[in-house]
């Protein structure tokens, strides 16, 4: 883990393309913004973790039947 000392109005670059913006501080709360491509999803955390879940049970599940088709 790499931990940077940021000010309001600074900037960490991660990559080419990622640009994390400092936004604001207050007491311990601190706003971030993030600039990244569109074809890179951004998630808070806890947000990955109930996204993964759900594509982990998605892929765990029993393949449904589809009806064979009929013919007209």
């Amino acid at each position: 883990m790499l931990l940077i000392t940021r000010r309001v109005g600074e900037k960490i670059m991660v990559g080419d393309d990622v640009v994390v913006h400092v936004m604001e501080i207050v007491g311990n709360t601190v706003r971030v913004g993030i600039q990244a491509p569109r074809s890179t999803p951004v998630y808070r955390e806890e947000i990955w973790h109930a996204v993964r879940e759900e594509n982990r049970a998605a892929a765990d599940a029993a393949p449904v039947e589809l009806p064979s088709p009929t013919k007209a």
